[in-house]
């Protein structure tokens, strides 16, 4: 196997994919709470595009655990999103972990990537009609 071949993947694009026991009452949490409408859709399936990178919600007769974060979204400005969400009727997680806590729904989590060229990140969590754990982010620089 030669570099190219190792690099097959890290040249792919990657597309999050969201379980959804109800596809409609999905549909209705991305648009009446998120401000999100699929661009493009198929029997069982919603595409949603944020900032270029797509992610789907499918039908599944699975349901997500809703113990892990499965996508988030990187914001410029988590003060102002999180009251808006809230205003949606979005509810975020309270946690209260070792290590981390939230304080009016946001988290102060020490570290980053050191290729982001953060120190940190302010983040929230929440989850969507189905289940599923959504959080978002700010870099703190």
């Amino acid at each position: 196997m030669n570099a190219d071949d190792r690099s097959l993947l890290a040249r792919a694009r990657v597309a999050t994919r969201l379980p959804a026991q109800n596809l409609d009452r999905a549909r209705r949490f991305y648009a009446q709470r998120l401000g999100l409408e699929p661009v493009d859709e198929r029997p069982g399936g919603l595409l949603y595009r944020c900032g270029g990178v797509d992610f789907v919600v499918f039908q599944s007769t699975g349901a997500s655990p809703g113990t892990f974060t499965q996508m988030a979204w990187e914001v410029d400005d988590i003060d102002t999103l999180v009251p808006e969400l809230e205003r949606r009727g979005v509810v975020f997680e309270e946690v209260d972990v070792p290590g981390l806590r939230t304080r009016d729904g946001i988290a102060e989590v020490e570290g980053n990537y050191p290729s982001k060229g953060a120190r940190g990140e302010r983040a929230a969590w929440f989850r969507d009609s189905e289940g599923n754990l959504l959080g978002i982010g700010e870099p703190v620089v």
